[in-house]
């Protein structure tokens, strides 16, 4: 797809899904690089990708065009030091951050030169194919917008928003979101176990609806979400009754709000970071 290197700065759960996405959308290996301080979890990702590894972020640095960012933002700091030490012009590199809370504006602080930078929240079905990428960018050319969003796009769809501050809305959209869905199903399937299913029905039959109704969702884009309950929900009948309790305990504004907390706390670890 390109002739442009990549490397992986911590390469992690994400960074292992995102790398899966690579070579099966058609990059090859040998234009990736993954580095990790774990040389278990780097042979791992050799034998499953055929990619070039390295404990070097240095080296990994030097001879990558494009480099995500991929550790914990506590440990962005320290990395971005240690980055700094390794007298590269860094203007000529491209940099892909995945770290919540910490701005463009702050990373470049963090390696001391105004790079090109992308900021990316992507989710945890990224693991699976199924995930979604939110992607802010600040300096790039047309080549290099288009170079990313075909990497993030090999882990389900990427999508780009217009000012930085979206990025943390994206968090509460979709990148923590998996969590809230998470949650309902295991209300589900804690009510089921009551109810004197075992363990294992509770969580097939919860799992299975699930993917049921979303599966049902994916395949008619033309028919609203709400459009899609209320077709399931016969007056009178008893999924009106259960929905009809859900309204009354308030469900979506709990879900805004909790949406907004999401926001408030990403806003929070920009200050922090």
């Amino acid at each position: 797809m390109s002739n442009k290197t990549i490397a992986f700065i911590g390469t992690g759960n994400m960074s292992y899904a995102i790398i899966g996405g690579m070579i099966q959308s058609g990059f090859a290996p040998q234009s990736i690089i993954a580095t990790n301080r774990n040389e278990e979890k780097l042979a791992k990702v050799a034998a499953d990708f055929k990619v070039k590894t390295t404990t070097d972020n240095i080296a990994a640095l030097q001879d990558a065009d494009v480099i995500v960012l991929s550790v914990k933002p506590q440990m962005m700091a320290q990395l971005c030091e240690t980055l700094q030490t390794a007298d590269i012009d860094l203007s000529t590199k491209l940099f892909v951050s995945v770290a919540a809370g910490i701005t463009v504006a702050r990373l470049q602080e963090m390696l001391g030169q105004p790079v090109k930078m992308v900021r990316c929240m992507p989710n945890t079905p990224s693991l699976l194919g199924l995930g979604v990428s939110g992607l802010f960018a600040q300096g790039l050319t047309s080549d290099e917008h288009t170079f990313i969003e075909q990497v993030f796009s090999s882990t389900g769809i990427a999508t780009w928003v217009e000012t930085e501050s979206q990025i943390n809305d994206i968090i509460a959209v979709t990148g923590s979101s998996p969590a809230y869905f998470f949650l309902f199903m295991e209300a589900i399937e804690e009510k089921a176990r009551a109810l004197g299913f075992s363990a294992e029905q509770a969580r097939a039959l919860v799992q299975q609806t699930a993917l049921g109704a979303a599966q049902m969702a994916v395949s008619q884009p033309e028919i609203s979400i709400s459009q899609l309950r209320a077709n399931v929900t016969s007056k009178g009948g008893t999924t009106h009754a259960a929905v009809e309790h859900l309204k009354s305990c308030n469900l979506h504004t709990t879900v805004a709000d909790a949406m907004d907390s999401c926001i408030t706390r990403a806003q929070q670890m920009e200050q922090e970071l």
